[in-house]
């Protein structure tokens, strides 16, 4: 495992340690580490949303949705199970 030094203003310094000290965590580098790994998961998370939004952009214009067709196909759906 790799070491990495950080320089933080005290007042976020003694906010990193009260969490290692709440015992949520058993030191600094836990509390640290966590926050990457929740960071790095709401990226990835925005990632797959921002796809998600390119592939319909992308499928063209929207159509007028019909509601009883939508209806018919869920009930359909739900029967076929």
């Amino acid at each position: 495992m790799g070491t990495m030094n950080i320089s933080l203003p005290d007042p976020m310094k003694r906010w990193v340690e009260d969490q290692a000290k709440s015992g949520r965590y058993a030191n600094s580098s836990d509390y640290v580490r966590d926050l990457i790994r929740r960071d790095r998961m709401r990226h990835e998370a925005i990632a797959e949303i921002q796809a998600a939004v390119d592939v319909g952009l992308a499928s063209g214009p929207a159509s007028p949705l019909d509601r009883e067709a939508f209806k018919a196909r869920m009930r359909a759906g739900h029967a076929a199970r």
